[in-house]
């Protein structure tokens, strides 16, 4: 199904989860969830309820609690915690970064059960983990894939946003080739512009996670291709 320009929202989480975001920035990505009826909203931990109780009244819109940002590599107890603390502060999904320490370094079973603990943790709800593809060569993410879908994830997710290289519609393809039907796919780190986003829709991305400063620009020039009113948050400074 290709994309409704006029409804890009749909297809996107909005995230403020770089290190230097600041409370304007969190204020802007909330805007933006609202006016463009953005599917969800991914901030920072300490900020996470904030935003929960800001959304509450957008029954359409999940507010997502990242997991063992940046790098992955903390303990599974406090992954699972992390988790935990999210779903009971009304997160409904979840993006938990995999550990990509101990992947490199061969330890499948490990990254497995620290996978499965989380989606343990997520009670029932969508688990997306997050791969990070700059670091992997072709057959790690292809494992890595497969090793997520099998320890519950509800998605395979390209990347934090916070690494070194931008998510491609090549991995986008790799992945999709190794999952097929049995996960969706989140493209998240590069996604910059409207036509990068639309070339990874079409080589089978299902979600776009992009953060706050991006996703205006986006969103902007996808409403002026379908013909629709640039909402508010779009035409301020």
């Amino acid at each position: 199904m290709m994309i409704s320009l006029k409804d890009i929202g749909r297809w996107t989480d909005v995230s403020a989860v770089r290190t230097d975001v600041t409370m304007a920035e969190v204020e802007e990505m909330i805007k933006v969830v609202r006016e463009c009826r953005c599917i969800c909203a991914s901030p920072m931990p300490w900020i996470t309820k904030y935003v929960v109780d800001a959304l509450a009244d957008r029954p359409e819109t999940v507010v997502t609690g990242v997991v063992g940002f940046p790098s992955g590599a903390v303990t599974t107890a406090i992954k699972t915690a992390e988790a935990k603390e999210h779903i009971r502060s009304g997160c409904r999904e979840l993006d938990m970064v995999l550990n990509v320490s101990a992947l490199r370094s061969g330890k499948w079973q490990y990254v497995f059960e620290d996978i499965r603990a989380v989606a343990e943790a997520a009670e029932g709800f969508p688990l997306k983990v997050i791969l990070e593809v700059c670091y992997l060569t072709d057959d790690e993410i292809c494992r890595a894939a497969e090793t997520a879908v099998r320890a519950g994830a509800a998605f395979v997710k390209t990347g934090t946003g916070w690494g070194t290289a931008p998510t491609t519609a090549k991995h986008i393809r790799l992945i999709r080739r190794i999952v097929g039907a049995s996960a969706k796919i989140k493209a998240a780190g590069g996604v910059r512009d409207l036509d990068t986003l639309l070339a990874m829709q079409e080589a089978g991305c299902d979600r776009f996670g992009i953060g706050v400063r991006s996703a205006k620009a986006i969103f902007s020039e996808a409403y002026r291709r379908a013909g629709v009113s640039l909402p508010a948050c779009l035409t301020r400074p």
